[in-house]
């Protein structure tokens, strides 16, 4: 991989991180409700799933959904069944105050969730074909090497945005309207997939 596709990928990796998403909206939620430290596995999941995502899908699942596109149709129910349980989680979730029920997600639930996550198959799909030309294991590294190193300034960044929120959200109603808003805006993120 040349430098100049090195450095396109890297401006891509971080966009793409940065901007919302599934993944960002739930960091955010879980900032707010249970704080920094309470995310770092959510955090850390996202961070070593999504190359992981990256990796295999870059060794084989590419060509799986060019055999079989309706695999491709079913996974895509599946992510978008899997985000609206997940707005509905937060949306009910209490507030802390309250009653403590908001569960931010565990570091093998969020790692496991990049399967699910529709802006991350569209990362990944546009990382491994675009980037990797060659197909190489080196290129096909490369990419999984730059995604983790921008999705933790992402992560972080996105779970600290929900954490200062904690000094707005000091009544149950402004939390369960944060976590409603929260919801929309992940359900929100579906739309681009259908």
């Amino acid at each position: 991989m040349e430098w100049e596709q090195i450095g396109a990928l890297a401006l891509f990796a971080f966009v793409s991180t940065f901007t919302p998403g599934p993944n960002n909206l739930m960091l955010m939620a879980s900032g707010a409700n249970v704080g920094f430290k309470r995310s770092i596995p959510h955090i850390l999941g996202i961070t070593i799933g999504f190359p992981v995502m990256i990796i295999l899908v870059g060794l084989g699942l590419m060509e799986l959904f060019t055999q079989y596109p309706i695999v491709h149709q079913v996974l895509k129910f599946v992510s978008i069944s899997y985000l609206f349980y997940l707005a509905y989680k937060i949306a009910t979730s209490q507030p802390p105050q309250t009653n403590n029920l908001y569960q931010p997600l565990t570091f093998l639930n969020a790692a496991s969730f990049q399967w699910v996550n529709p802006k991350g198959w569209s990362m990944a799909l546009t990382a491994v074909s675009v980037y990797n030309v060659n197909n190489s294991a080196l290129g096909l590294g490369i990419i999984a090497i730059i995604f983790v190193l921008t999705n933790i300034p992402s992560g972080t960044a996105w779970t600290i945005a929900g954490k200062q929120l904690q000094h707005i959200l000091t009544s149950p109603s402004r939390i369960r309207a944060f976590n409603w808003s929260m919801a929309f805006l992940l359900i929100g993120s579906t739309v681009p997939m259908l």
